[in-house]
């Protein structure tokens, strides 16, 4: 079997996924800490030889696209989880040049909540763990690579292989619109719908999670 690389979101490290169900073959943690999508991507493609399949949360899905545009041959199946192919829009730009100049400890507390269905979620203490060990410069340049970043719905509609998109109903951050868009463009595409969910969903919802990676790892189905 191939080797599987997990993608994390941004101010996420290796423990998202540390609650899933035990995966198949070899699984590479991908770091992503580039300033550009660009280099987060040569970061994704060199962590691994040859073919592999690639998971990526947010951010990391978002760099899994510029994978796709980059190296689709290497890249058996591809899973994304609570993202968005879009490019930037204003008010984002804004948003993260904003953060960037912040003290990193107040922007952090501010996007906690967000990450969860319920804001007061005792997982926050495990989103606050992950930020504070990925730290406030990785944090500015992944803020700097998100306004890099463009459209990827070509990307996605030119892969031939199968896409496996998964969301929550209750993301703040990246609505159910957002993943029908991509499923929608996907030659082999499909859309999981996690009720109650929000953004970190590899948290949230782990059991359900590695039950749809593991059956598009070993399947090969979308």
């Amino acid at each position: 079997m191939t080797p599987t690389v997990l993608v994390p979101g941004m101010l996420c490290d290796a423990d998202l996924w540390s609650d899933l169900p035990e995966l198949p073959g070899e699984v590479v943690h991908a770091e992503i800490t580039e300033p550009t999508i660009g280099g987060m991507a040569e970061q994704v493609l060199s962590s691994v030889d040859g073919e592999f399949s690639l998971v990526g949360l947010s951010l990391g899905a978002i760099v899994g696209f510029e994978v796709l545009r980059r190296a689709p041959e290497r890249v058996r199946a591809f899973g994304a989880l609570s993202t968005n192919a879009g490019a930037p829009r204003p008010e984002q730009l804004a948003a993260w040049e904003r953060q960037a100049a912040g003290d990193f400890d107040e922007v952090v507390a501010e996007i906690g909540p967000a990450m969860f269905a319920e804001p007061s979620s005792p997982l926050r203490e495990r989103f606050l763990g992950m930020a504070k060990r990925i730290g406030p410069e990785v944090f500015r340049d992944q803020l700097a690579a998100q306004a890099t970043r463009v459209a990827a719905y070509d990307a996605v509609a030119a892969y031939p292989g199968p896409v496996r998109v998964l969301c929550g109903d209750r993301d703040a951050l990246c609505p159910t619109g957002f993943h029908e868009d991509i499923v929608n463009r996907a030659a082999r595409g499909r859309l999981h719908v996690l009720s109650g969910a929000g953004h970190l969903l590899p948290l949230e919802r782990p059991a359900v999670v590695g039950a749809l990676i593991r059956r598009l790892l070993e399947r090969g189905e979308a």
